[in-house]
């Protein structure tokens, strides 16, 4: 069985997310890359947070109930609850109030921040809605995966 993987073409694991992903740029989500999902997986979830905010973790993007097989998530997801061309994903609402992706903006001069960008192979598919909140979309994922993997970027402001 193959290790699943994810990854992005848009930077290096632990090294700076580049401008455009961010509030500073055209704050559009980078394209990533699935590989070696489980052959029993039923959907797919990203979670995409900030660890180091000063108010505790900051979700940036929730993305749910990708269809198993998928390899490829397109650059620029639209900020929609439901996602035709990904398989009716849903997304949920981020710390920023919207649905959808939301880049890397952290307070002016905190110092670089590490962008945690989280795959979940998960045994079904969640039943939350789209628009859901973090509280509802991590109860189902922490009952639900059975397998993860995670890669990190890092983005500060002066």
């Amino acid at each position: 069985m193959a290790d699943l993987s994810f990854r992005t073409s848009a930077f290096t694991h632990g090294e700076s997310i580049p401008e455009k992903y961010t509030c500073e740029g055209e704050d559009v989500s980078p394209e990533l890359t699935v590989g070696g999902a489980p052959d029993d997986a039923a959907a797919l979830a990203v979670v995409v947070d900030d660890p180091d905010a000063p108010a505790g973790t900051f979700t940036h993007w929730l993305l749910w109930n990708l269809p198993p097989d998928t390899v490829e998530i397109e650059e620029g997801v639209e900020p929609r609850e439901e996602l035709p061309d990904l398989g009716g994903a849903r997304q949920g609402e981020n710390d920023f109030g919207d649905v959808g992706y939301r880049g890397p903006c952290p307070p002016e001069g905190d110092g670089p921040h590490e962008y945690r960008f989280t795959l979940y192979a998960l045994d079904e598919e969640l039943d939350a809605e789209g628009g859901a909140l973090r509280p509802e979309v991590q109860d189902e994922l922490d009952a639900k995966t059975i397998d993860s993997d995670q890669f990190t970027g890092t983005f500060s402001r002066e």
